[in-house]
């Protein structure tokens, strides 16, 4: 779909919409002069006979390359939709004991393990993937990486801790892009946080402070509340619940620029990552395309010409 990047200067077109309603005026008028001529030799020299309509293309043409040129100065576009270079995924997952609850089966942390290596492994090759695992701390377990391989390792291999360090996550994450190699370019990779936790912030920096550093970064951070209110885990022997903060995750991502989810089961997650897949790593950019209308209005001038040379031999 076309659109224009100056569309002010789509008033040129007012001009041009007058110069063709003059041509329609005089045009009439000049029919209604001539039928006052009794002499009906004199009215075939002044109007030959056999051109008819053909008379009108020159001026049209010459009208249509004005309205290519009055629209070539608004800017035109078209919309494309292409990768981003040096993009970056970082993938941040609460390992904290929490995880362990059965509520999603087999459990939670399972759950998200096998949800996540699928994540990884559609997730397209030009994209940098890293992973970090927060519990009382947050760590980087693989550096933002090509290769899919350490990541669904990294991934597979996630240890529960105690706590839920989700501030901190999101810092540690912001650490693991800046690794990303410039390769020339000046500033942060374009970069997206997934934020997968089921529990409430006990230990580290506030959700509010990180989400303070992941707008100076601009970098957003969709979150994912995994797990139900029902989820219940045994410490020292007695049951604890333990429920979801989802208010604080949603207020970590609409804060960053990022997208909030609920997953309460194994295939909601598949679902939110096979969602966040779709759209991590592209962006939607104008081509312009104003030579196109400058190219139109040049062939559209040369055919007036030629019309006009044609049939009445001068130029309009």
């Amino acid at each position: 779909m076309i659109r224009f990047l100056s569309p002010w200067w789509l008033l040129a077109l007012l001009p041009v919409v007058a110069v063709a309603a003059a041509y329609v005026w005089r045009q009439r008028r000049r029919r209604a002069t001539a039928l006052r001529f009794s002499n009906v030799e004199l009215l075939r020299v002044l109007a030959p006979a056999g051109l008819g309509w053909r008379r009108h293309l020159a001026a049209g043409a010459f009208l249509l390359s004005l309205v290519a040129l009055s629209a070539a100065l608004a800017r035109p576009a078209m919309d494309r939709t292409e990768p981003l270079e040096r993009a970056t995924v970082i993938l941040a997952i609460d390992v904290s004991l929490s995880m362990e609850a059965d509520d999603v089966a087999p459990n939670r942390l399972d759950a998200a393990q096998r949800a996540a290596v699928t994540f990884t492994e559609q997730l397209p090759p030009q994209y940098n993937l890293g992973l970090v695992a927060f519990a009382r701390t947050a760590n980087v377990l693989v550096a933002p990486v090509k290769d899919r391989a350490p990541v669904i390792a990294g991934i597979r291999g996630l240890v529960l801790a105690e706590a839920t360090a989700t501030g901190e996550a999101v810092f540690t994450s912001l650490e693991a892009i800046r690794m990303v190699p410039a390769d020339g370019a000046t500033g942060l990779p374009p970069a997206r946080i997934v934020l997968l936790s089921d529990g409430f912030r006990t230990y580290g920096r506030s959700v509010q402070e990180a989400a303070a550093a992941a707008i100076d970064a601009q970098v957003p951070v969709s979150t994912i509340a995994f797990g139900t209110d029902g989820g219940v885990i045994e410490i020292e022997g007695q049951l604890q619940r333990v429920p979801v903060d989802r208010a604080s995750l949603r207020e970590l991502a609409e804060a960053t620029g990022g997208v909030y989810y609920e997953a309460a089961s194994a295939e909601e997650l598949r679902q939110v990552y096979e969602d966040m897949g779709s759209s991590v790593g592209h962006r939607v950019v104008p081509r312009e395309i104003t030579r196109w209308f400058l190219g139109a209005a040049l062939l559209l001038a040369l055919a007036a010409a030629g019309f006009s040379l044609l049939w009445t031999s001068r130029l309009p």
